[in-house]
């Protein structure tokens, strides 16, 4: 019964995020290097809902994000010593 209803919560899950996605067409980029096609989302003020991540799965692909984002304000990881432009000698 459990594996049923983990299947549904599954199933289900990923039917939303399909909803709100949307697809990206593959493209070539100025080197001639081919981009395969993906799913993206609109974007909002954070980066903590990337599938890339640090902690976050990607449903399509399975696999687990690894970025820490550290130059970003909206990540837990953002080390502002190395993003902070002084303005003043003191700071």
């Amino acid at each position: 019964m459990k594996k049923i209803f983990s299947f549904v919560l599954l199933i289900f899950i990923l039917r939303v995020n399909l909803i709100y996605a949307e697809w990206v067409s593959g493209y070539y980029r100025k080197n001639g290097t081919y981009v395969s096609g993906y799913y993206s989302l609109d974007s909002n003020n954070t980066v903590r809902d990337n599938y890339s991540y640090k902690g976050n799965i990607n449903p399509y692909t399975g696999s687990t994000g690894s970025n820490y984002y550290r130059s970003s304000p909206s990540s837990e990881y953002y080390d502002y010593t190395k993003t902070k432009k002084a303005k003043y000698w003191w700071e």
